[in-house]
């Protein structure tokens, strides 16, 4: 057995498995192949790039993202503390700052004396599971000799969905006298909160957002001319794989007049500053950098060609004149047949060596990724340490349900978000949604805490 464990793949569950492993005081060798080789989507040479989006979702405490981003911070997660710090104004969700964030991933893991970063394109898989314990985290954008190789050990053809990453602006192109700043809803109170204290915090909460807002006339004339705007040719069997959770906004379009202005686009909580009024639609964009000179164009992954991006979104009031820093790209992203391949610590079934993390194990988000390279990482630790034992997370917990999602079979099985439906129910019934999800997130960390007790991790 080797002296140290292979990690393929320096995304968010490869440099996450990497931390676990080293604080616990083993070596690790982590492949990434860049800078010798790009995807389509990657252009930053720094560990844990993050392509589609800057947001790491909600932080409340009844959001099933922010109760799976509390999990990770008890478990000392080194990814989402990273994020904490670098994080730009974004509300209630946690957004940060894309290159600064990877760049301090890159500079902990590089300066850890027990993590060698190998920078080359990896191939053979069993070469490395002969002699020790690897884990497989190269992402949904893994390449394509290695996605050979993947589909040459597990035994199964590969699976695939689309994603789409929205356009970024620059601030100083944004017309202010029809854009507003503000947050669609106020901060919910808190549980440890007074109402006078809630009260007060809200009262001096900076808004977050840059709201374009949109009369009927403005709104049914960009529909229009999103929907008949020139995209990139897909093949058939490609438009039946979009994923829901990251549809282009073309495609939404699509589906009917009204179904951005329910969507991405809707106006509530919103008055426009200059009739007074609720818009009939609003389009949000959203800080992706610490100086605050770009901005995300919240909700608008696409897939149209870039002279159609700029044509199109310039009919958006307030973005006339919009320097594009960054165009939506749209990319195949690659899964595995997890619930048949997976058992709940993400090892193989067919090779106890060999174990799988981060979006290609079907966990889909950037915080379900890092969870899943937890728990990969704390199973090779203790295979690496001989002790026989599993590191099982109940499935009260939002880690825990995802392991048991991605390894319960399933005939129809496609990525999954941190969501409270796969969470057991409640043994009493709850109408308030908040209530129920507020007492579903108290139950799983008082359940991980008093775990994580008993396993000592």
């Amino acid at each position: 057995m080797n002296e140290y464990i292979t990690i393929i793949g320096g995304g968010l569950a490869g440099t996450e498995s990497a931390y676990q492993i080293a604080k616990r005081g083993i070596k690790v060798k982590l492949y990434e192949m860049k800078p010798q080789k790009y995807s389509p989507a990657h252009s930053n040479e720094n560990l844990a790039e993050i392509v589609c989006s800057n947001s790491f979702k909600s932080n409340l405490h009844t959001n099933a993202c922010g109760l799976l981003k509390e999990e990770l911070r008890y478990l000392d997660s080194l990814l989402i503390k990273i994020a904490d710090e670098t994080q730009v104004p974004a509300g209630q969700a946690l957004a940060v700052d894309r290159k600064l964030f990877a760049q301090r991933v890159t500079q902990e893991i590089e300066k850890n004396p027990l993590i060698e970063i190998i920078h080359e394109e990896v191939t053979n898989i069993e070469k490395f599971a002969q002699d020790g314990i690897v884990i497989i985290a190269t992402g949904p954008l893994t390449s394509e000799e290695m996605a050979k190789e993947i589909s040459k050990i597990t035994g199964q053809d590969k699976l695939y969905f689309y994603d789409a990453a929205a356009p970024i602006v620059t601030k100083e192109s944004i017309d202010f006298n029809i854009a507003f700043w503000g947050n669609r809803y106020e901060q919910e109170k808190q549980k440890d909160e007074t109402i006078e204290q809630w009260q007060s915090r809200i009262k001096n909460l900076e808004a977050s957002y840059i709201n374009l807002p949109m009369n009927q006339e403005e709104y049914e004339r960009f529909c229009e001319e999103l929907i008949n705007a020139e995209g990139v040719v897909l093949h058939e069997f490609e438009k039946r794989e979009i994923f829901e959770g990251c549809m282009p906004v073309e495609v939404m379009a699509k589906r009917g007049l009204d179904t951005l202005r329910f969507g991405p686009l809707k106006p509530v909580g919103f008055d426009d500053p200059r009739t007074g009024r609720r818009p009939y639609a609003v389009v949000q964009l959203r800080q992706d950098n610490s100086q605050g000179n770009l901005y995300n164009m919240v909700g608008f992954q696409t897939n149209l060609k870039y002279g159609e991006q700029k044509r199109v979104f310039r009919l958006i009031p307030g973005l006339e004149n919009a320097e594009f820093e960054k165009y939506g790209v749209m990319h195949r992203n690659t899964f595995i047949n997890s619930p048949e391949l997976l058992d709940k610590s993400y090892n193989l079934k067919k090779n106890n060596n060999i174990y799988f993390a981060g979006q290609i194990t079907g966990v889909e988000g950037y915080v379900e990724s890092i969870s899943s390279g937890l728990v990969a990482a704390l199973n090779a630790i203790e295979q690496y340490n001989k002790t026989e034992r599993k590191v099982i997370f109940s499935e009260l917990t939002m880690i825990g349900a995802l392991s048991k999602y991605i390894s319960t079979t399933n005939d129809n099985f496609q990525p999954m978000n941190a969501n409270f439906g796969i969470l057991p129910e409640l043994s009493e019934k709850i109408k308030d949604k908040k209530l129920k999800y507020s007492k579903l997130a108290d139950r799983a960390i008082i359940d991980l805490k008093n775990s994580i007790k008993i396993k000592d991790i």
